[in-house]
């Protein structure tokens, strides 16, 4: 069966995923359990004495397509790692929900809802259905049953978080200062007609010192009652609008001009806009009281997911975990302790599979090559930012901070708190606008025809002679062959590099009626004449009409070093243990261990005189080698039989933790 088909098919049918609610949100792997088909299997783990099975764990890494790239080497076992840490957690959170009463009725209606939603009131067809997606009618109403349980635990966990306090309140404001500000507005006014030409005419008389608002009212279709004026009236004067009052393509264009002025005319929607600002009010920090509803509601968010968190930690503290399959028998070694608290290897694991740029790795370089690229940059980097969340909650309190909600929370809390200060000097400005001035460039641009010629003297005897009638039947008349390019911006690359920088580049461009000839160029065996119309010129906007635009991206950059160098050293107090390169060291081995050793057949005398080839004593392998990590042996290699029980490992858990 198509394990892609079932899990999409599942996430339709349980549509109590979304009821879940911050559960999921902060734990993913959840979601699995839903999947889970309650069918019986082949037994590999117990969690607590809850079976987990060998069809299970193959389900969930074939239905992930990272997971299911490889079983092999390094990358196979750290995917691996991952598929039994999550297992592990959703049999945890199943078991720990089981007792919370759902009631027939209950899980009735949720059935109910779910054929309504997908046109399956005949019962033919809602068992037709499940049985495409491996599913009877009983375990699809026992997962749903569970979805309920877990959506009212969450539900509990979340009433049970504390309130905000005025302190977490006041802290959060103070160090969220970007999330409290009003929008950037403009007081202003607009002409609006539907002519290109008008819209010109209007510009030129605004810009020639008319009223505005007096063309306003004469001329625009919007606005004209109120002088063209942005906003309503009031008290005399327009109110001010935000960009988003103004078309895309129009806002964009009066907000640059923070100083003020008239825009150029500006096409948007079949309409012509002109737009005169005359006052750029640039945003402001809301007021403590003004913001005080959003601070409450972002707490309250940071505290349900807090306690979400530190339910799951609780549970995976005292699993234990039983392998039947040692096929499936992981290692998941503490990889580094830092404020009392131990990172699993399963959480390195668990960020790097969910990392977007290693997702994009495995589609460019085998999986033995990217596991080497992984174990080399990622991980280690992934490490610190595991270290620096675990250490959060007890330099918040080291450092006598109000800071609440998950490690992450408080993690990203304590960066605001070492940036706090930071401030955009205008150097700052200056050097990012130089090193980005490119994106600030309105490029050159022109209509562009071109005259072919195969001999050089023509080309030149018709740029000599041209006068500025009409070009393409000039240059047919002359011999060429004419090329119409049409409206061209520089590199483009609808022109040779050679004839974009004739038209663009050059200063040799001769003024021919009402645009420019290039120089004769040289294309191939032929020769070029190029007449550019419309011709404008590169503009580069100021770092003036800019500066508003990137002092926000400028400050964020600096903040965001600035908090991060903070953090970094006030982890180094707490003198964690980092031990990922003697963790991944000892993986190497015990993977290169468990591959198949190649065999080469011992020749004819080579075996001692009186001893069968086949007598040869084999090589014994590393006892710490004997369960194969990267490649599960079929479900029939474990004894069933009465006398030779299946092999069981006992290991205390350390699952994955949110």
């Amino acid at each position: 069966m198509n394990r892609k088909k079932v899990t999409n098919a599942l996430l339709i049918v349980l549509a109590l995923l979304l009821v879940v609610g911050m559960a999921y949100q902060f734990t993913p792997n959840i979601a699995g359990l839903f999947n889970r088909s309650g069918v019986d299997g082949t037994p590999a783990l117990k969690v607590n004495g809850q079976t987990i099975t060998v069809e299970e764990l193959e389900q969930a890494r074939r239905g992930n397509p990272v997971l299911s790239s490889t079983d092999t080497g390094v990358l196979g076992d750290d995917f691996k790692t991952y598929v039994v840490a999550n297992q592990v957690q959703q049999a945890l959170v199943k078991a720990d929900t089981q007792d919370i009463k759902v009631s027939r009725a209950d899980v009735n209606a949720e059935v109910d809802k779910v054929r309504e939603q997908r046109d399956l009131k005949d019962n033919k067809a809602w068992t037709d259905f499940l049985q495409g997606i491996g599913l009877t009618d009983a375990s699809a109403r026992e997962q749903i049953r569970a979805s309920i349980a877990i959506q009212r635990k969450a539900d509990e966990l979340k009433a049970a978080a504390p309130a905000p306090t005025d302190a977490e309140a006041q802290l959060y404001y103070d160090l969220n200062p970007e999330a409290f500000q009003s929008d950037a507005r403009i007081q202003g006014r607009q002409i609006v007609v539907t002519d290109e030409a008008k819209a010109r005419a209007l510009l030129a008389q605004a810009r020639g010192g008319a009223d505005f608002a007096a063309l306003a009212s004469a001329n625009s279709t919007e606005n004209k009652d109120r002088g063209g004026a942005l906003g309503p009236i009031e008290d005399g004067s327009s109110r001010p609008v935000a960009q988003v009052a103004l078309p895309a393509e129009v806002g964009a264009a009066a907000f640059a001009l923070t100083g003020g002025g008239l825009t150029d005319v500006i096409a948007s929607g079949g309409k012509f806009y002109i737009v005169k600002v005359e006052k750029f009010l640039t945003p402001a920090p809301k007021p403590f009281e003004e913001a005080r509803t959003d601070i409450t509601a972002a707490l309250k968010t940071q505290k349900e997911n807090a306690a979400i968190e530190q339910w799951l930690s609780g549970l995976e503290k005292d699993a234990k975990i039983e392998y039947t399959d040692l096929n499936w028998k992981t290692e998941n070694p503490t990889v580094a302790t830092v404020a009392g608290k131990d990172i699993p290897y399963s959480e390195v694991v668990g960020a790097v599979v969910s990392n977007q740029q290693f997702g994009s790795l495995l589609q460019q370089v085998p999986p033995e090559q990217a596991g080497g690229l992984v174990n080399g940059i990622l991980k280690p980097q992934v490490m610190q930012g595991l270290i620096q969340t675990y250490a959060a909650p007890a330099l918040a309190e080291k450092l006598g901070l109000a800071l609440t909600g998950t490690r992450q929370d408080i993690a990203q809390g304590l960066a605001a708190y070492g940036a706090r200060d930071v401030k955009v000097t205008d150097a700052d400005l200056q050097a990012f606008y130089d090193q980005n001035k490119q994106q600030f460039e309105t490029p050159a641009s022109a209509t562009v025809s071109e005259a072919s010629f195969r001999d050089r003297t023509q080309a030149l005897a018709f740029r000599a002679d041209w006068k500025g009638e009409a070009f393409t039947a000039a240059a047919g008349k002359a011999g060429a062959t004419v090329s119409e390019r049409g409206p061209v911006t520089a590199g483009d690359s609808k022109l040779s590099e050679e004839l974009n920088a004739a038209v663009f580049s050059a200063k040799t461009l001769k003024d021919a009626g009402e645009g420019s000839l290039s120089d004769v160029i040289k294309v191939g065996e032929r020769y070029s004449v190029l007449y550019a119309a419309d011709l404008k010129q590169a503009v580069t906007q100021p770092l003036s009409a800019v500066k508003a635009q990137i002092e926000p991206q400028v400050l964020a950059t600096k903040k965001g070093e600035a908090g991060q160098a903070f953090v970094t050293r006030e982890v180094a107090t707490l003198k964690p243990t980092d031990n990922l390169e003697k963790v991944l060291a000892a993986q190497a081995k015990r993977v290169a261990a468990a591959e198949p050793k190649p065999t080469t057949p011992a020749a004819p005398d080579s075996a001692a005189p009186g001893t069968p080839d086949s007598a040869a004593p084999a090589e014994a392998a590393p006892a710490d080698t004997a369960p194969t990590e990267t490649t599960p042996a079929p479900t029939d290699t474990v004894p069933t039989d009465s006398t030779t029980p299946p092999a069981t490992d006992t290991t205390p858990a350390t699952p994955a933790s949110p």
